[in-house]
């Protein structure tokens, strides 16, 4: 029997819409991560993007869960001497949830080529509207706490 290897020509894709609202953060992050990837697909290939497209909605209402979590801090630097900044996980839930929502996805997809192609299939929204409508996405239904 001969293994599959999935080409440009045969990958079929999907867009799917998840309602991060009452959800644990890194839970519903892995879960995303694995739709983007394509590991849920039977036509996976390690080296090859055969992944769907992924809108996340209401991710301001996502839930921080657990005590690492909560005291997380994430570091930036500007360039400059002394240009380092770091943020709580709480503060950047109240500021800016989709960038948090997005850092916590793209922490679980490969850091290398193929993970850039796959990043760009997500698509993350603060509030329940989205203006992918064209694509007529469907609702995944992710069962995490």
């Amino acid at each position: 029997m001969k293994s599959f290897m999935a080409n440009p020509s045969n990958i079929e894709r999907k867009w799917f819409v998840v309602d991060a609202a009452d959800k644990t953060l890194g839970r519903m992050a892995a879960e995303v991560a694995k739709i983007l990837r394509g590991k849920h697909k039977p036509t996976f290939t390690p080296h090859m993007d055969t992944g769907d497209h992924v809108i996340v909605i209401n991710a301001d209402k996502v839930v921080l869960t657990g005590k690492k979590l909560v005291q997380k801090v994430y570091f930036r630097h500007s360039g400059y001497l002394g240009g380092d900044s770091y943020t709580k996980a709480g503060d950047m839930l109240a500021k800016n949830p989709v960038k948090m929502v997005e850092l916590a996805v793209k922490g679980m997809i490969p850091k290398n080529r193929l993970g850039s192609q796959i990043y760009t299939k997500l698509h993350v929204y603060a509030g329940s509207e989205h203006p992918h409508a064209a694509q007529k996405p469907e609702t995944l239904e992710i069962n995490v706490r």
